[in-house]
């Protein structure tokens, strides 16, 4: 009876013997197709508003952030979403540059009263770069942030809350 090893062995160039497992030892290779790793094939883009909606939701979760966008824009946002079938712009006081790998943004806010507008301001950065970079996978090179009001206790909201009906 011949050994298994005898069996297997087979000359190499060069007189060196190389053993080889026999057809139903060895294991199934899966096949690759292109070549390369998977997650490079191919391109994913990013459109501006996926990153505007990314960082206004992240500014509204600060404490101390009334609203976003100027005066005027909440103003006709109001009226927007009172009409029919109108849904609430979560990026309204946004504004992003995006590249393939980088972005920028400015946000227009409005504050509390009583709070302190570089601890907010701090906070809000913190927040958007955090939510931009994990999401969206871009590394934010810089938020630009403008107060444009401060909400006062006894103003009324423009914007007046749904109620449930």
């Amino acid at each position: 009876m011949t050994d298994m090893t005898e069996q297997n062995r087979t000359q190499a160039p060069g007189g060196a013997s190389e053993v080889t497992d026999p057809p139903t030892m060895r294991k199934a290779q899966p096949t690759r197709r292109g070549g390369g790793d998977p997650a490079t094939r191919g391109r994913t883009t990013i459109a501006d508003g996926v990153v505007e909606k990314i960082a206004g939701l992240a500014a509204r979760d600060v404490v101390g952030v009334h609203a976003l966008g100027s005066g005027l824009s909440r103003t006709f946002g109001a009226v927007r979403d009172r009409v029919p079938g109108g849904t609430k712009s979560v990026t309204r006081g946004v504004k992003v540059e995006v590249g393939e790998v980088q972005t920028a943004l400015d946000l227009e806010i409005v504050v509390e009263y009583g709070v302190s507008i570089s601890d907010v301001a701090h906070a809000v950065r913190e927040n958007v770069i955090a939510a931009v970079e994990r999401m969206a996978g871009l590394e934010v090179v810089e938020v630009n942030i403008a107060v444009s009001d401060v909400k006062l206790p006894e103003e009324e909201d423009e914007e007046p809350e749904q109620r449930l009906q």
